[in-house]
């Protein structure tokens, strides 16, 4: 799970997550991949990326949370990946020399970081001079959800401050090309994608969970009247019907 990530990650993002692929989720990182590379899989969650990701090659999957690395060695023994192994450890403290990693790769990551400029610079001291960084991170300005209603809006605006309080960023997609050239990174290249995650039914059920279980919590809590308001929001959509969402992916790519 990714560094500073909001508590109530429900059933239905971690069946989301279980389903990722690095054929769909990492398509366009993939050829940049050297046979014969040391591959960093950032905030790899349960691993169904970092088995598919540089065959042939020596992957490393990067996560915080002991959980979700015990579903990745399990994942990895499934498919027979003996090439890919999984280290907990912090995005900010990677433990590995200066200068001995060939590419490193994330999805999903960048919009849980409290300091994003501190990871990329932990991430660029581990690349050699030329080495690959490859990012995919959301952008929630560009997510596209029909239809989008006046109750919609406001329990995704309860989203956005959640994940504001837990220290990440909703709309980092938007800002990632700027913080890595900011961190020394060059020939930046980025483009958009929108994929379906949770159904829209799924993603207010997801929301309206997170926000129950925040407000639950003992002790003080910023904005408790207009969470509260975004969960009873939340409520309204899950019982409203159906319809349609896609999240936006800033795809990312620069040379150490």
């Amino acid at each position: 799970m990714p560094d500073g990530y909001a508590p109530g990650f429900g059933e239905d993002a971690m069946s989301m997550m279980a389903a990722r692929t690095a054929a769909e989720r990492a398509a366009f990182a993939l050829p940049l991949f050297a046979p014969d590379a040391h591959v960093l899989d950032l905030g790899c969650g349960p691993g169904t990326i970092t088995v598919g990701l540089a065959p042939g090659a020596r992957v490393t999957g990067i996560d915080v949370s002991q959980e979700q690395l015990a579903r990745a060695r399990a994942k990895a023994r499934g498919v027979r990946r003996s090439t890919v192994d999984f280290v907990a450890a912090s995005v900010y403290a990677l433990p590995f020399e200066s200068s001995t990693v060939d590419a490193a790769f994330s999805h999903a990551l960048f919009e849980h970081l409290r300091n994003p400029q501190e990871a990329l610079a932990e991430i660029r001291r581990v690349l050699r001079p030329g080495a690959i960084l490859a990012i995919s991170t959301s952008d929630w300005s560009k997510a596209k959800l029909r239809p989008r209603t006046a109750n919609v809006e406001a329990a995704l605006r309860g989203h956005y401050l959640l994940r504001r309080h837990a220290g990440g960023n909703p709309f980092a997609g938007k800002t990632i090309a700027t913080e890595v050239a900011t961190a020394g990174f060059t020939d930046i290249t980025t483009r958009t994608r929108h994929r379906p995650d949770l159904t829209y039914r799924e993603l207010a059920a997801y929301i309206e969970r997170r926000l129950a279980n925040t407000l639950n919590t003992p002790g003080p809590l910023p904005h408790r009247d207009q969470l509260a308001s975004a969960a009873r929001s939340a409520q309204t959509w899950l019982h409203s019907g159906d319809g349609d969402f896609t999240q936006s992916w800033t795809e990312l790519t620069a040379t150490r």
